[in-house]
C-alpha cells in the first residue's frame, strides 16, 4: 500500500516485539499483525490542507506538524479518512470536547494512530539494536539539529523505508501509558529535536496528557490492512 503525496504509506510486515519500561523494570512481548505506516510524520502542509489550521510554532509546509494534542491527532485521522472516502477509525462521543477517550473501530480502513507495539516494531525494522543506524545519519537530535525542527524525511530511513522514526518530533501512539499511575496519559515515542542521544532509541517511552500541545510532539499515520 502506497498513498500518494505527503502521506505515502508503507506496508509493515507482521512480527513480535518486546516492549520494556525502565521505570517499572517490566517487559512484555506483543504480536503485531501487518499494517501500514506513513513514511514520514504528518507535515504542517498536510495538516493545514485537512484541518484548515497550522498550530505549529515553527513554520514550513514540509516540517512535521507539532503543537498538536493527542485529541487533535485523533480528529485529524478521522477528517483525512472522510476526505478520502475511508471509514473513520474513531468515534468521539459528543460530550468529549478534547477527544480524550474515543472508541476505536479496529475493523475500519481509515487512518489512525499506531499502537505502541506497532510503532516500535516498525522503528526497529527487523533490527535488535537500540537504533536502526548511526544516530547522526538517521535522526535530528540535540547534538545535530541546531535546536530546531527540520523538514520531514531529511535523514536516512530504516530498512523498511520509514524516515524520522527517531528524532525530529516525538510521536503520539494510541496506548495509555500506565492507567493505574498516570490515568489517561498517552504514550509518546521516538525522541525529538531537543533531546539528548539517550532519548532517541527504539525502546524509549515518554508520556503526556492527551490534551497537551508541545513544540516537539507530532504524530504519524497508520492504517489497518484488510484481512
Amino acid at each position: 500500500m502506497r498513498t500518494q503525496g505527503d502521506h505515502a504509506m508503507i506496508e509493515v510486515p507482521a512480527g513480535r516485539v518486546t516492549l520494556s519500561d525502565r521505570r517499572t523494570e517490566r517487559s512484555w512481548a506483543v504480536d503485531v499483525r501487518p499494517f501500514a505506516l506513513a513514511a514520514v510524520p504528518v507535515t504542517q502542509g498536510l495538516y493545514e490542507q485537512v484541518m484548515g489550521a497550522r498550530p505549529s510554532t515553527a513554520h514550513g509546509d514540509r516540517l512535521p506538524v507539532e503543537g498538536v494534542s493527542w485529541g487533535d491527532a485523533i480528529r485529524f485521522c478521522d477528517a483525512l479518512s472522510v476526505r478520502e472516502g475511508l471509514r473513520p477509525a474513531y468515534r468521539v462521543p459528543a460530550d468529549d470536547a478534547e477527544a480524550e477517550a474515543p472508541d476505536w473501530d479496529r475493523s475500519a480502513d481509515g487512518y489512525r494512530l499506531p499502537t505502541e507495539a506497532e510503532w516500535e516494531h516498525a522503528c526497529r525494522a527487523g533490527t535488535t539494536e537500540p537504533r536502526y543506524g548511526p544516530l547522526d545519519e538517521i535522526a535530528w537530535h540535540r547534538g545535530n539539529s541546531g535546536e530546531r525542527l527540520h523538514e520531514a524525511g531529511g535523514r536516512r530511513p530504516n530498512d523498511w523505508g520509514l524516515h524520522d522514526m527517531l528524532g525530529n518530533v516525538w510521536e503520539w501512539c494510541w496506548d495509555v501509558y500506565d492507567p493505574e499511575v498516570y490515568g489517561g496519559y498517552r504514550v509518546l515515542r521516538g525522541g525529538g529535536w531537543f533531546d539528548e542521544h539517550w532519548s532517541c532509541r527504539a525502546s524509549v517511552r515518554r508520556r503526556s496528557h492527551p490534551t497537551l500541545r508541545i513544540d516537539d510532539v507530532g504524530f504519524r499515520l497508520a492504517r489497518t490492512l484488510p484481512g
